[in-house]
C-alpha cells in the first residue's frame, strides 16, 4: 500500500483537497498531469471572483461561507495574499429576470448586501457606463481571488504537513480492487486505500460509463483591457463585476497587477472536443462582441484586447458539481464537474472532499452535488 490517499489532479479543487488532507492524514500523495497551477488547467488567467451573493441555490451558502473562512486560512498559513477584498457589484435591469432572482436567493441566505440605484452608482462607481433602467446590488464580502498564488500555497501547505507530490504524472487508469484502489501512469502503479479524483476536464476519461453521458468538456475564454486612467480601476476603487443587462452580459475584475482589467463575455462557454486542444485565440465573433460590450459598458477603458486566452473545464448536465463516491465501494470519490464556476469555493469543496474521502465527516444537505442524481433507478 503507497498511502491512504490519492489526490488525483491539484488544479483548483485538487489543491485545495491536497492541504486539507494533510491536516487529516501524513499519508496522502498529490499526482499532477502537468505542474502545479500550469497555464493550460481550469483556473488560469490570474483571478476569479469571490462574493456571497449569487442566483441560484440557497444550499451553496454555507459552502460559500466555510470558503471565506478557508481562504483566510491559507493566507495566514503561507503568508501569501491570495483574496483581494473589493467588494463586488451585481449589475442589472430593474426588476428584471437576473436581479429578481439574485434578491431572491439573498433573501433566503441573508447575506449581507445594498441596493444601489443608477445615480447611486453613477456617484459611487463611475466607471459603469449604465443604462437607463440599470440598478446594482453590492456585495461587501465579495472580491478577487488569485489562483495561481491559491494553488500553490495550497501545495506548499500541503508538503510542509507531510504530503508528498508527483509532477509531470498524468493518471491513465483506476482500478478497484478488494484491497484498495490501483492508479497506473505509463509503466508505473501505485496502490491506496482511497483516490479522490480532482482532474477537472480530464476527469471525464476516469468516470464511470453512466456519469460520462453527463459531463462535456467545455471552452472558456476570458479578456483583458488597458485603462485610460488604471488607478479608476484599482481594487480600492474598482469592485469585482457581472453585468447581465438587456441583451449584453459581462463580468470581471479590478487591474490587480496594477495594468490590466479583465472584461470578460458572460455564460460563453461551448464545448470542446479535449481538455488539450483547446483553441486559445478568440474567434472574430467573440472579439467583436468583446469589444462591442467593453465600448458601451466601460468607456474608461481602451477597447482593444490586449491579452486573451481559454481553458477546458467540465460540465454537468445540470451545471451542478459532482462531489461523493462513485459505486458503492466508498473507494473512488468524485469532486469534478464545476462547470465553470467551482473555484471562489474551491477550498470549501476541498475540505468537504478530503473529509469524506477518508472516512473523518460526512456532510448533510449536499445530495444536489452527488454523483449519485444521474444514476439510473
Amino acid at each position: 500500500m503507497d498511502g491512504k490517499l490519492a489526490v488525483i489532479g491539484l488544479g483548483s479543487i485538487g489543491s485545495m483537497a491536497l492541504w486539507q488532507a494533510s491536516r487529516l492524514t501524513d499519508s496522502v500523495v498529490g499526482f499532477e498531469a502537468h505542474s502545479p497551477a500550469h497555464a493550460r488547467s481550469a483556473a488560469g488567467g490570474d483571478t476569479r471572483l469571490f462574493r456571497m451573493i449569487y442566483r441560484g441555490n440557497p444550499a451553496y451558502y454555507p459552502i460559500l461561507e466555510r470558503s471565506r473562512e478557508l481562504w483566510a486560512e491559507l493566507e495566514a498559513e503561507t503568508g501569501q495574499d491570495i483574496f483581494t477584498r473589493c467588494g463586488g457589484l451585481s449589475i442589472g435591469t430593474t426588476d428584471g429576470p437576473y436581479l429578481r432572482s439574485l434578491l431572491e436567493t439573498t433573501r433566503i441566505t441573508g447575506a449581507a448586501h445594498q441596493i444601489l440605484s443608477r445615480e447611486e452608482m453613477t456617484a459611487r462607481y463611475p466607471q459603469h457606463n449604465l443604462r437607463s433602467d440599470d440598478i446594482a446590488v453590492y456585495d461587501p464580502n465579495a472580491g478577487a481571488l488569485r489562483t495561481d498564488r491559491a494553488i500553490t500555497a495550497a501545495i506548499t501547505a500541503a508538503e510542509s504537513n507531510g504530503a508528498s507530490v508527483k509532477t509531470n504524472t498524468p493518471i491513465d487508469s483506476i482500478t478497484e480492487t478488494d484491497d484498495g484502489v490501483v492508479i497506473t501512469s505509463g509503466q508505473n502503479s501505485w496502490t491506496f486505500e482511497r483516490v479522490i479524483v480532482a482532474s477537472g476536464a480530464w476527469s471525464k476519461q476516469l468516470m464511470p460509463e453512466y456519469l460520462k453521458a453527463h459531463t462535456e468538456t467545455k471552452r472558456i475564454f476570458l479578456s483583458w483591457f488597458v485603462a485610460r486612467e488604471a488607478e479608476q480601476f484599482s481594487p480600492e476603487k474598482f469592485p469585482i463585476f457581472i453585468r447581465i443587462s438587456g441583451n449584453r452580459s459581462m463580468y470581471g475584475a479590478p487591474a490587480v497587477d496594477g495594468v490590466t482589467v479583465k472584461a470578460t463575455l458572460d455564460g460563453r462557454g461551448a464545448p470542446t472536443p479535449a481538455a488539450d486542444s483547446v483553441p486559445r485565440d478568440l474567434s472574430t465573433a467573440e472579439i467583436t462582441e468583446t469589444i462591442e460590450t467593453v465600448s458601451e459598458f466601460f468607456p474608461g477603458l481602451i477597447p482593444s484586447i490586449v491579452r486573451s486566452d481559454a481553458f477546458p473545464d467540465l460540465f454537468t448536465s445540470d451545471s451542478q458539481p459532482l462531489m461523493g463516491f462513485l459505486g458503492k465501494s466508498a473507494r473512488v470519490y468524485s469532486a469534478t464537474g464545476f462547470s465553470g464556476a467551482g473555484f471562489k469555493m474551491a477550498s470549501g469543496y476541498g475540505e468537504i472532499a478530503a473529509n469524506e474521502a477518508l472516512g473523518k465527516r460526512w456532510f448533510d444537505g449536499l445530495d444536489f452535488l452527488r454523483p449519485q442524481r444521474f444514476q439510473e433507478p
